[in-house]
């Protein structure tokens, strides 16, 4: 077995959603350090350019390009894929990891809430990947290895936290099933669809574990919160030949929370 080789990803193309900043960039520098070229799309343009200038400083001149847009719709879907398409030909890797959560009372609980959320972390990531799909064959057919799709979903998509996040709870779990279906779909033309369900990382979104997590670690059986290694090497593992046969499974990352809750 040649090991080292299985977790390569030295010559392919990945595109990461929400890629400047949190989870989105933790995956993208595990992608980079294996040798991938990424590209990073996020609403707010100058984090996405701040990052990917960071990243290519530290991994070499153009191996990570900034390509801001707005995924939640699909006008912003086709734009995104316009733009790489002026640097690209072909998709090996695309991970759907843009985001958005909101807590609100049952009682007031905004229709804008529910729909930010799940337009961004459910319709997204179908419709990103059902557009990209022809870029995902052809990475296929030019690399000899499968296309990788890898949706980021949460532990929270498996089981409650004590917050009253109605959308994101719902989305979450919806792009655990998602992945499932999308896999059993695209397996079969060499697509492996497969997600990853964090626990707590430190990110803007995240702000308890960021801000606190010396407190979070004593709830938590690993006894510390993520660490960017934990999240990069789960990336890698699904997107490398390493995951090849893990088909529409959700891999969970969250030292141990999701047993024990």
């Amino acid at each position: 077995m040649d090991i080292p080789s299985l977790f390569s990803l030295e010559g392919r193309v990945a595109l990461v959603t929400g890629g400047s900043r949190g989870i989105g960039r933790m995956i993208t520098e595990g992608l980079l350090s294996q040798g991938a070229t990424v590209y990073i799309t996020a609403r707010k343009a100058e984090a996405c350019l701040a990052t990917a200038a960071e990243l290519s400083q530290e991994h070499g001149e153009g191996r990570c390009t900034a390509l801001p847009g707005d995924v939640s719709t699909t006008a912003g879907i086709a734009d995104l894929l316009a733009a790489l398409g002026e640097h690209e030909d072909r998709l090996d890797v695309l991970v759907n990891n843009a985001g958005a959560a909101w807590a609100e009372p049952f009682d007031s609980f905004p229709e804008s809430g529910w729909d930010k959320v799940m337009d961004l972390n459910v319709k997204a990531p179908f419709f990103l990947t059902q557009a990209a799909k022809g870029l995902l064959l052809a990475g296929r057919e030019r690399s000899g290895h499968l296309a990788k799709v890898i949706n980021i979903a949460s532990i929270d998509g498996l089981s409650l936290n004590p917050l009253e996040t109605y959308s994101y709870h719902a989305s979450k779990a919806g792009v655990v099933h998602l992945t499932k279906r999308m896999a059993v779909t695209l397996a079969p033309e060499g697509i492996v669809v497969s997600a990853i369900a964090p626990g707590a990382f430190a990110s803007s979104m995240n702000k308890e574990a960021r801000d606190h997590g010396d407190e979070i670690s004593g709830q938590i059986p690993s006894g510390r919160i993520g660490r960017p290694e934990d999240m990069a090497a789960a990336a890698v593992y699904l997107a490398s030949d390493a995951g090849d046969y893990v088909v529409g499974s959700t891999l969970t990352v969250d030292g141990g929370v999701n047993i024990a809750r």
